[in-house]
């Protein structure tokens, strides 16, 4: 990671700790004793933050629980290039946010996803699966899955950062539940604020973002939703007036029409955009909770390169 992003990610995760109210440390039973602890502990006390489903994809995907940790790193995505980058600078505990083999329930999953594909283009996975389980194995680097966490973790989860990094405040939310905030905002036309939310994104490497709608509407209100649970169909009862979605999510004949048709402003951005913030505020709290320990956030945002004719 370059000097300058680090630093970025510090000033704007920093701020919205202090803001959201810090994670203390009593709260956990996790060992306190940094110079011996295992990537278990650290697992124990990332699933301590808040309640989880029975069935959760939040565990060790691959690597020795027992392993004693020597650096901890973060992304949103662990891609092959960004576990080069951890082995590279010393991570041997990577928690990641999305799943690492191709298939929401990773090395479980044995019906969904691509094995569900044609033969010839499953075979073609699963080689690359195993080469991949290979490379991991053999630089000792033990991979842990932070998904459903960060999605539901109240004040500082996913769609929380987002907002702030958008430049709102939780005292902005006038409603919510969990995976989704609307917060207000100064009446503008929807093709003002979606300019505003470009420019902010850009930050993270978006060149711009997909707007749906009438850009003229007045809004008072904006949705965001958490990663994949942000389908404008599943919270339209919270009544923003314009939302924010993934592009794993819409279909251009279903919601995008839809916001053509009546108006309604949506706006699209990357999957990896959505969850950026959320993720750099799992490496703060992380770093909070063990100072002694070394952890470093790779960062991701979008995830395309946009390239123009």
């Amino acid at each position: 990671m370059k000097r300058k992003d680090f630093i970025r990610m510090t000033a704007i995760t920093g701020g919205y700790l202090a803001a959201s109210g810090a994670v203390k440390a009593e709260n956990f039973s996790a060992s306190e004793n940094a110079a011996g602890l295992s990537a278990a502990d650290l697992q124990k006390f990332l699933v301590s933050l808040t309640q989880l489903k029975p069935r959760t994809v939040d565990r060790f995907i691959i690597g020795n629980p027992d392993t004693k940790i020597k650096k901890v790193g973060t992304c949103w995505m662990s891609d092959w290039k960004t576990c080069r980058k951890a082995v590279e600078a010393g991570v041997n505990v990577l928690v990641t946010h999305e799943p690492t083999f191709y298939t929401h329930w990773d090395l479980d999953e044995k019906e969904g996803d691509y094995h569900s594909s044609p033969e010839y283009t499953k075979q073609q996975y699963l080689a690359q699966v195993e080469m991949k389980k290979r490379w991991i194995n053999e630089n000792g680097l033990v991979i842990i899955r932070n998904h459903d966490t960060m999605d539901a973790l109240k004040d500082m989860g996913i769609p929380f950062a987002l907002g702030n990094f958008l430049g709102f405040t939780n005292d902005d939310i006038v409603r919510s539940r969990t995976y989704y905030n609307v917060y207000k905002l100064e009446s503008q036309q929807a093709g003002v604020f979606a300019k505003k939310v470009a420019a902010k994104l850009a930050e993270l490497g978006q060149p711009g973002v997909a707007f749906y709608g009438d850009p003229e509407r007045l809004i008072n209100s904006a949705g965001v939703g958490t990663g994949c649970i942000c389908d404008p169909m599943e919270f339209a009862d919270l009544k923003p007036d314009l939302f924010i979605a993934i592009d794993d999510v819409v279909r251009t004949w279903t919601q995008t029409t839809y916001a053509s048709d009546t108006g309604d402003p949506l706006l699209v951005i990357n999957h990896g955009t959505s969850e950026e913030m959320g993720m750099r505020m799992l490496n703060k709290i992380i770093r909070q909770k063990f100072p002694e320990i070394e952890t470093v956030h790779f960062n991701q945002g979008c995830t395309y390169k946009w390239i123009t004719g």
